[in-house]
């Protein structure tokens, strides 16, 4: 009984005597209210209107939940709006009619009918309904503006932004014709000149292709029909072409005026490889032999390195002369020094010999950025690229490309490595170095790739198959801002250089 005492005490001081004048309208007073307002207002558009049908309105669920708030016009909190189905069909419908032309003449009086109809039909203004307006490009920042942060107005695009990687085609630049071409693993049938001319080796003749113009010469065809072209490669000038054939000789070309200078005739079979190193013409043979031929002199051969077992089948010089690494049918990489005139010949001159290779060895390629450094790639038996470090003597990396490789280049553009290969993918594979990871693969070729050479200002390289064509790929272009700035930079020193000769 104390309990019910103790409320009925607490009842009597909550009690109130009077009505407290400062407090919200009854919900009945609103209601009353409104309807007077709305009645004597009618459907006029102003703030009234709106006020009234917005307090009109009972809420279906508790006070306080699911209330929609208006945005604040002066700083505040952010505001999230909340859209019921009929809004979004609303805007949907907008952003269909956004680009209707407009009647200029009463757009301000439309807006206020659209407005006054849109209160009454939907109970909101239709403007407000919209989900996204576009009001064109953003603005520039006020003069002076600095923010160390961030840019808020731009419309330069950022460094970011800019596309990093260049693009690689899987298509080929262009397709030329090879009829009649020798498909033998082991001849190196292709060679781009410093002047911008490719030559290919077509049976028993030498047809030169100008990249410039588009023209197709004859340079020569041997005489016997049984006989063919087993090697090309042009002197670092491009003005000659040394040429070796299957009767055993090498044969000096002038191409400007397409004369033949001499054929030299040291070797007991089939001329496979040659490689310049300034007057100095090497050549490799399916004896093992390889002859270094001094082209100034009646008497040119002047040397004879014995190191190969087997048909030498890859021949290359260093870009600054001091080595010659040469590949082999039996497996092995040498390397040779310089030619040192009027010295006997002998097999002690071996500078390095790798035998780790299981397969035949004709793709050669130095890199031209780092002098010490050989790649070298094995035939079907072996499918390896290997990088070699030729002062220290060791393999510094090993990939296994399953598939016969028969060339490798290296492109001093992007510092890439590039493969030709066949069995089993007869494609183009570029490698990034020293990485030795994929960069792209080069598809089209529909048999084995057997060559491969490079452009005089490296951008494209050209490959040659037994699917008798020449593939053009153009996969090494320079971005133009940084082939003009090294085109000035070029052009400065060679001004230095000629003032300082006159």
């Amino acid at each position: 009984m104390a309990q019910f005492g103790f409320e009925n005490d607490i009842h009597s001081i909550l009690k109130l005597d009077m009505p407290i004048t400062n407090a919200p309208m009854a919900r009945w007073q609103r209601k009353a209210s409104s309807s007077n307002t709305s009645a004597l207002n009618g459907l006029s558009p102003g703030k009234a209107a709106n006020v009234s049908l917005s307090s009109s309105k009972t809420p279906s669920k508790t006070p306080g939940k699911n209330k929609k708030q208006t945005p604040s016009k002066m700083g505040g909190d952010r505001f999230i709006p909340i859209r019921n189905g009929k809004q979004m069909d609303v805007a949907s419908f907008l952003l269909t009619k956004e680009n209707e032309q407009v009647d200029t003449n009463n757009t301000a009086g439309a807006s206020e009918n659209q407005k006054a109809w849109s209160m009454s039909l939907n109970g909101y203004n239709i403007e407000d309904a919209k989900i996204l307006h576009l009001g064109g490009k953003p603005l520039n920042a006020p003069e002076g503006y600095q923010n160390n942060l961030k840019v808020l107005y731009s419309q330069a695009t950022t460094p970011a932004s800019v596309k990093k990687t260049r693009y690689i085609s899987s298509t080929p630049d262009r397709i030329l014709d090879a009829p009649d071409l020798r498909n033998d693993f082991y001849l190196n049938l292709l060679d781009w000149s410093s002047r911008n001319v490719l030559a290919v080796a077509l049976h028993n003749s030498v047809y030169l292709w100008d990249a410039t113009q588009g023209d197709i010469t004859l340079l020569m065809k041997l005489e016997r029909e049984e006989d063919y072209i087993c090697s090309l490669s042009w002197t670092k000038e491009g003005s000659y072409l040394a040429i070796g054939t299957s009767d055993c000789k090498v044969q000096l070309w002038d191409v400007e005026n397409q004369k033949r200078l001499r054929s030299m005739a040291s070797h007991t079979a089939r001329v496979g490889s040659l490689s310049w190193n300034d007057h100095i013409l090497s050549s490799g043979s399916r004896s093992g032999h390889i002859h270094h031929h001094d082209v100034r002199m009646a008497d040119h051969h002047i040397f004879t390195l014995t190191g190969h077992s087997q048909e030498v089948c890859g021949l290359k010089w260093s870009p600054d002369g001091r080595y010659l690494a040469s590949g082999g049918n039996d497996n092995l990489v040498c390397v040779w020094p310089r030619v040192q005139e009027g010295s006997a010949s002998n097999d002690s001159q071996l500078i390095r010999c790798w035998s780790e290779h299981q397969g035949a060895v004709k793709a050669l390629a130095w890199c031209p950025w780092q002098s010490n450094i050989l790649a070298s790639g094995g035939g079907t038996s072996d499918r390896h690229i290997r990088i070699w470090n030729v002062n220290s003597g060791s393999c510094i990396s090993s990939l296994d490309t399953q598939s016969q490789i028969s060339s490798l280049v290296f492109a001093p553009n992007y510092k890439e490595l590039v493969s030709a290969h066949g069995y089993a993918h007869n494609n183009v594979a570029i490698w990034k170095y020293p990485s030795l990871t994929k960069v792209a693969e080069l598809n089209g070729h529909e048999d084995r790739v057997l060559n491969l050479t490079l452009s005089p200002d490296c951008s494209t390289v050209a490959t040659i198959a037994g699917d008798e064509t020449i593939r053009l790929w153009k996969s090494f272009e320079v971005d133009p801002v940084k082939k003009k700035a090294k085109e000035r930079m070029v052009k400065s020193t060679s001004s230095v250089i000629h003032q300082s000769i006159r």
